[in-house]
């Protein structure tokens, strides 16, 4: 039987991290084919103030992997931020692929119930999961993956909507 909480997360995270994962390929063959070093694709920001490409990877999937973690009481992996090179962020994000796919709809039970606190440098937030999931979780997923997307779009990788979206309904 399929959870609600399960079907409107890890699916979508899943589909986001993969669709994330061809724009940065793209990025990568982009950067090749122009002799650009594959270390400045990787910290390019969109303005001075803003955190570079690896770390907008980086952050999209500590909130799909802790997304999953928090609404199933459990506790996530731990994925160092030390990612150099397109390779590795290729590794990253296929592990956190990995870590979602591995839970099942019936470990997010109560999860639309459950307690969730998040601290970050700057605040601490108190959620139930349902609010987590539409409030936090989502939003911040898509924010860096859309932003890894305009890094890279910006620096003039060949890239669309639709390489952004991957296959709909189909």
């Amino acid at each position: 039987m399929s959870h609600p909480m399960h079907a409107f997360t890890a699916p979508v995270f899943v589909r986001t991290l993969r669709n994330l994962q061809h724009v940065l390929d793209a990025g990568q063959a982009y950067a090749a084919e122009k002799n650009i070093a594959p270390e400045v694709m990787l910290q390019t920001r969109l303005i001075p103030d803003m955190l570079p490409l690896v770390r907008q990877v980086q952050i999209a999937t500590d909130h799909a992997k802790n997304g999953c973690a928090r609404l199933t009481g459990t506790d996530a992996p731990s994925f160092p931020d030390e990612e150099t090179t397109f390779d590795e962020l290729r590794a990253r994000i296929a592990r956190c692929i990995a870590y979602v796919e591995s839970f099942d709809a019936a470990q997010f039970d109560g999860a639309d119930a459950r307690p969730i606190h998040v601290k970050t440098r700057t605040t601490e937030m108190n959620f139930n999961g349902q609010d987590y999931v539409t409030n936090y979780a989502l939003p911040n997923l898509y924010f860096h993956a859309s932003i890894a997307y305009a890094i890279l779009r910006t620096a003039g990788v060949p890239i669309g909507k639709a390489d952004w979206l991957g296959a709909v309904g189909r």
